[in-house]
């Protein structure tokens, strides 16, 4: 009698911290729906301070009243443009420069020379931040989408940031829902059970609600700075990462309810042994991505801490919250298949993983020399990765209306015009600059920038001089956005530094794009190996042990290698897209690296226990029967939640969700099932060295266990 006591005891406490659970959600909850109004998109915002964009931006305010991003407005007729034409365009720039945001009076309309497509540059008042999007909206209504043969699309910088700032709104509801619907079926699916579900997905969106808090209020205050594509990245990670810990818990809990009586015992067990695993694999993922703080970028360096705060979060839901709702729930939440207390054997439960354990520790080395050639052989695929960057053509799955408008352009128009690349230099070496960036190929014009900004460029105008500096205006022969823009900007930038005494700055659109591209190659070099480290420090006190960490590592940089290698043939021969943005192989390696590593720490944790107590290839078949199912699950459900990015119509969103969905389902079904168990077992001991472990005495091996 004296356990029922107890039992109550248990129950009224798991009562308390459900109670106390939902009043948190209850006041998080809101804020889960109100991220985007914190977040920022403006990709010059990002820039590191010391970025030559970003000081070209700082001088540019010195020329202007007010900081402008241009809209391009551009009519096209291809039978030609006709006087009515023109005065549609007139007018409608008329009517541009009364909307609330533009900075009027603007240009009249510019024909190209081919005589088929006018253009209105709108410049829109830079403090409209994320109202832009407003303004370019009224933009496209005033000017329509032309009819009897002509076309009229809106693109440039503003056009762009507003479709992206579309996109973006979409991901509180949209992505959420998706999200939620993928997970809810592979609970289904796993469980086969009508209640066991609920707990899991419940305890996820508590997570989520308790995170969007902290990210809003750190949004807010400016600590961070949000913007969708963390936004989304959040939203996936954490019902991801938390429907894996959740399927951890409930495995182990479901493995101890056959062996306790009582359901809070049965939980006090599995919460003891999951529990450290649990821990780890989130302080990894915590570790990993805060090593994004080493970032140049403030985009980068504000998802570190976003993610971050996402798998704390979840972790914190997942141990406490989770654990009282199986508790009250008993082993009935597990109905129809009720786990009784009988003691019985995992491998009668676990048949599959008992045969994949059977053949791998017959077969150790073959397994994990054919599994890594394997992995070796797609890792080739990165040949076909190349450096080609996204352009604003390119950032859409969808034909959007300033992909459309810059297509138009590019037909008709230098491709940078209305975008042109800025040079500011002394007001001495001021000609000699602009002689010189003339002659850098790829530069179609360069004109001084004068005081008067109304009505078109007069050659006779003096140009305007601010603390002895003049800008210069340079147009691009290719669109702003493309690989040919930017090897332009490196050559200019490389002409007008030689200058002697011109301290010359160059700046604009496409000078943004390539410092952002530079920064995004340094913090590759820079973050990869500090992720590495943390990761190989944090295993190396988990397994007590050298050699397993630095084998484990190895493992997940050849997955790595491996999922890009494939990823690069699917993107180019499937999905057809023109390259990967800049920012897509850090991203890909801190989040394949940092969730791909939970699985090792899942599987070889549970090993090490298994080992102490039965020797070390025993512990490894042991471990890999009962974590194998659970495992693999995991891994489905991590990577189907990521490919929900895939709804997304953002190509860089896509790749990285298609990526890590990919590795994820390389890393659970062939490493840490085949290659990882394969190894282990054939060093045995020898795996733990110098670890106490590696020098304990082995029992004798049964057949099974032998290599």
């Amino acid at each position: 009698m004296a356990g029922k006591p107890r039992h109550g005891t248990a129950t009224l406490v798991a009562v308390a911290v459900v109670l106390g659970w939902l009043v948190v959600g209850a006041v998080a909850g809101p804020y889960a729906g109100k991220l985007g109004d914190v977040a920022t998109n403006d990709n010059a915002a990002f820039l590191p301070t010391d970025a030559e964009a970003t000081r070209a931006q700082d001088l540019a305010a010195g020329f202007v009243k007010e900081p402008t991003t241009p809209a391009l407005v551009v009519y096209e007729r291809t039978s030609g443009i006709t006087a009515a034409d023109r005065q549609q365009a007139a007018a409608d720039a008329a009517e541009f420069a009364r909307v609330p945001g533009v900075v009027g009076p603007l240009p009249p309309p510019i024909p190209s020379e081919d005589g088929q497509a006018l253009q209105v540059v709108v410049p829109i008042d830079d403090s409209a931040g994320e109202r832009i999007s407003e303004v370019v909206d009224e933009l496209r209504r005033i000017a329509g989408n032309g009819s009897g043969g002509l076309t009229v699309n809106v693109a440039g910088p503003a056009g762009l940031l507003a479709d992206l700032i579309e996109v973006f709104t979409a991901i509180d509801g949209t992505l959420l829902v998706v999200t939620l619907v993928v997970v809810l079926v592979i609970l289904l699916i796993v469980y086969r059970s009508p209640v066991l579900w609920i707990a899991p997905l419940l305890a996820a969106g508590m997570s989520f609600a308790l995170a969007a808090v902290f990210v809003y209020l750190l949004a807010d205050a400016g600590v961070v700075k949000l913007n969708g594509q963390a936004q989304g990245i959040l939203t996936v990670l954490v019902f991801g990462a938390g429907t894996d810990y959740a399927l951890l818990l409930i495995a182990r809990y479901r493995e101890e309810l056959h062996r306790h009586d009582r359901p809070p015992a049965a939980m006090r067990a599995a919460w003891r042994g999951a529990a450290p695993a649990i821990v780890a694999s989130g302080g990894t993922t915590i570790a990993s991505l805060l090593c994004l703080l080493l970032s140049s970028l403030n985009s980068n360096r504000a998802l570190g801490p976003v993610a971050a705060i996402g798998i704390a979060a979840t972790l914190l839901v997942m141990l406490t919250f989770l654990p009282a709702l199986l508790v009250l729930g008993g082993r009935w939440a597990f109905w129809p298949r009720v786990p009784h207390p009988d003691r019985a054997d995992p491998q009668t439960e676990h048949r599959l993983w008992t045969r994949i354990a059977d053949f791998v520790a017959r077969r150790a080395r073959p397994v994990w020399l054919v599994t890594a050639v394997a992995l070796a052989v797609l890792a080739l695929g990165l040949t076909q990765l190349g450096a080609t960057t996204l352009g604003q053509s390119d950032l859409f799955t969808t034909r959007t209306d300033s992909v459309a408008g810059q297509e138009v352009i590019a037909r008709h128009y230098p491709g940078g015009t209305g975008s042109p690349a800025t040079i500011f230099t002394r007001q001495q070496t001021a000609q000699q600059v602009a002689e010189v960036a003339r002659g850098v190929p790829g530069v179609a014009a360069v004109r001084p920038v004068t005081g008067d900004t109304a009505g078109p460029p007069d050659p006779a105008a003096p140009p305007r001089v601010v603390d002895g500096r003049i800008e210069l205006e340079a147009t691009l022969a290719d669109p702003p956005d493309s690989d040919a823009a930017e090897r332009t900007i490196r050559d200019l930038r490389e002409a007008v530094h030689r200058v002697p005494g011109a301290d010359a700055v160059v700046g604009g659109f496409t000078a943004i794009n390539v410092d952002t591209s530079d920064a995004a190659t340094r913090d590759q070099n820079v973050i990869i190996p500090v992720v590495l480290a943390v990761i190989a420090l944090i295993l190396a006190l988990l397994l007590r042990a050298l050699l397993a960490p630095l084998l484990l590592i190895l493992t997940v940089l050849l997955s790595y290698a491996a999922t890009l290698g494939l990823c690069a043939l699917v993107f180019r021969y499937l999905f057809d897209f023109p390259g990967v943005d800049a920012s897509f192989p850090l991203f890909a390696f801190v989040f394949l690296v940092a969730l791909g590593i939970d699985y090792n720490i899942f599987l070889m944790s549970r090993v090490r226990q298994e080992s102490v107590r039965r020797g070390t290839r025993p512990g490894v078949r042991h471990g890999l029967v009962v974590t194998g199912g659970v495992i693999t699950s995991a891994g489905v459900v991590l990577a189907a939640t990521f490919s929900a990015l895939a709804v997304l119509p953002l190509v860089v969103l896509v790749e990285l969700g298609v990526a890590v969905a990919v590795g994820v389902l390389i890393d659970t079904i062939v490493v840490r099932s085949l290659l990882v168990p394969a190894l282990a077992h054939d060093l045995g001991p020898r795996i733990w060295w110098p670890g106490r472990l590696s020098r304990a005495p082995q029992p004798e091996e049964r057949p099974t266990d032998a290599r």
